[in-house]
């Protein structure tokens, strides 16, 4: 598995200076995509021959996997959590415009539980008329849709929650601090006065800025906590099957979009050559 950084030497873009993991987040996150593609394979495999309780393992490793995912971006964060916020080193411009808060809002892992679970019913219309199920998406029980509509409802509750302290945080931007230190720089540069790093009123700024940053560390670790309690949840109500055409569903969007949007990024750049 991908190696996790050392917390004292994180990085999105400078090397460490701990030889034992990798050097900036992009080089993690291509060593950990590269293992989500193997997960790929082995989960179509198994989805294709294995038993209830042989799907089980493979599952939990899945599983495991994404939660070395948030790990990791957590240490990184604690360094650099702008960067972390907006990905545009190890992502494609595509992916990026359609995140929340460093991620996939939470909520769009329902949306793809019901595109896959719509597709999967139609493609065995016949065996159900005939009380036959493949144990896929196609079969979720009653009871299992009604505890999906619960978690769904509180995950929608909970990533409002979110996106409304996140907007608030924004706001803050225009809060009264920082108009006085944005007039106070403004008004020294017509006087022509300097603006000296770690003097007067630029140790102001640079405060005012680790405080916003702070903040942003928490949106992004609440948002972060989100995405992965909803898939284990999510992943806890489904059989074992289930759960295996589920995160084979989960992976196929992430790889290819991913694939699709620095294909695009590529003939965009290559254009401006």
């Amino acid at each position: 598995m991908s190696i996790l950084p050392s917390s004292s030497g994180a990085s999105t873009g400078t090397k460490q200076k701990s030889n034992s993991g990798p050097t900036t987040f992009k080089t993690f996150f291509e060593c950990w995509i590269v293992e989500q593609n193997q997960h790929l394979q082995d989960l179509v495999a198994i989805s294709q021959t294995s038993t209830e309780e042989q799907s089980w393992c493979p599952v939990q490793k899945v599983l495991d996997h994404y939660e070395h995912y948030y790990k990791a971006k957590a240490e990184w964060s604690k360094q650099d959590v702008l960067a972390m916020l907006s990905p545009s080193s190890w992502t494609s411009t595509f992916e990026a415009a359609f995140l929340w808060i460093g991620g996939w809002r939470p909520t769009m892992a329902f949306q793809l539980l019901y595109s896959k679970s719509g597709m999967q019913l139609e493609n065995q219309l016949y065996q159900l008329i005939h009380g036959l199920g493949k144990g896929d998406l196609g079969d979720l029980s009653p009871s299992q849709l009604v505890r999906i509509d619960k978690l769904q409802k509180s995950t929608v509750k909970e990533e409002k929650n979110i996106s409304e302290k996140m907007a608030k945080h924004e706001g803050t931007l225009a809060d009264s601090c920082m108009v006085k230190l944005t007039h106070m720089v403004s008004e020294m540069r017509r006087r022509g006065d300097g603006y000296e790093e770690g003097v007067g009123v630029a140790v102001e700024v640079e405060l005012a800025m680790e405080l916003k940053k702070e903040r942003l560390k928490e949106m992004l670790r609440r948002a972060d906590d989100l995405r992965l309690k909803t898939l284990k949840a999510l992943i806890n109500i489904m059989t074992p099957s289930q759960g295996v055409h589920y995160l084979i569903a989960a992976a196929e969007l992430h790889l290819r979009i991913h694939e699709w949007g620095k294909v695009r990024d590529g003939k965009r750049l290559s254009s401006l050559t």
